[in-house]
């Protein structure tokens, strides 16, 4: 049996969004996956009561507690011991769960993920991972988006081997080529973490490194599958792709390749290098995005990621 565990309370449209993303959710799992809802019980019973949905078909762990999206994220982890996401992150470490996801704080979730979870062995900081669409059935890998603003060389050449692992576990591709982004092909170009990267990377047995590639390589998949760079950068481009998707989306509405641009259709990110599947979804989340970060948080499980993580970097 695997058990995903999903925040009920965390989004900005929660608990609604959130049931209401988990009662479309249960189409597309098989009879040995559930899901488990962490929140308000009575709230919860309330919205699957108005979408006509049997509430035996899922768990419900109540909390009475909330962390709010402007709670500092420390503090209020250690305060609010029957919020939703403490009680999901003690869940997932005692294995009553096998995966953990919200669209709440992802400060939070971040406390959760290396202070209950923690990271694997080895790994120097963990990142989340992003996709971006190159064609209507293909997805590159892009790292960190948004975890680590400034990054050390050897993290870089850490994210290319956490990359190119859930490339191959989650996406599928036998031999994934894994790219630093740059503002130059050449070996010599960027900046002093780039270069110093470039040499890390260049002679890897860990994984198949290509090289550099600039920023409009980034959507096209000639060059590579899994792209590395540090947050701050990564959070930029994960942004700038969404803002693409609502400017295109307006002269283009049923183009099936722009509407791989649509965050909702990702639903959420893995956060790669913890011991444990923990998914961070956007807070403006809706129902299908909820759907969306349900199934991702499977794959996750299903990929057996994490252990497949902790064998490379034993």
């Amino acid at each position: 049996m695997i058990r995903i565990g999903v925040d009920a309370m965390g989004g900005d449209f929660a608990p609604d969004a959130v049931v209401s993303g988990a009662v479309l959710a249960l189409k597309h799992l098989n009879a040995d996956e559930r899901i488990v809802l962490f929140g308000d019980q009575q709230r919860i019973l309330e919205i699957l009561a108005r979408e006509n949905a049997n509430p035996t078909d899922f768990d419900i762990v109540h909390t009475s507690e909330v962390i709010e999206m402007g709670d500092l994220p420390s503090k209020a982890f250690a305060k609010k011991t029957d919020s939703s996401i403490v009680k999901g992150f003690m869940a997932l470490a005692a294995g009553k769960i096998d995966g953990f996801a919200s669209a709440g704080s992802t400060g939070a979730m971040m406390v959760g993920a290396f202070m209950v979870i923690k990271q694997i062995p080895g790994i120097i900081r963990p990142g989340i991972a992003g996709f971006i669409p190159v064609s209507e059935s293909k997805l590159n890998v892009i790292l960190d988006v948004g975890l680590n603003p400034d990054c050390r060389p050897d993290v870089l050449y850490q994210y290319g081997k956490l990359g190119s692992i859930y490339a191959q576990r989650v996406l599928g591709i036998d031999n994934p080529r894994v790219a630093l982004l740059n503002i130059g092909e050449e070996e010599e170009k960027g900046n002093l973490v780039t270069k110093s990267a470039f040499e890390m990377m260049k002679d890897s047995t860990d994984y198949t490194f290509v090289g550099n590639v600039e920023g409009h390589h980034l959507f096209h998949d000639k060059k590579a599958d899994v792209v590395v760079c540090d947050g701050f950068v990564g959070n930029v481009v994960l942004k700038e792709a969404e803002a693409f998707y609502h400017l295109l989306k307006k002269f283009s509405p049923e183009n099936k390749f722009i509407e791989r641009f649509n965050s909702e259709n990702y639903g959420g990110t893995p956060v790669l290098g913890v011991n444990k599947p923990v998914i961070i979804a956007h807070g403006a989340s809706s129902p299908v995005a909820i759907m969306n970060m349900i199934k991702q948080t499977r794959e996750v499980i299903v990929s057996d990621l994490c252990e497949k993580i902790k064998q490379a970097f034993m």
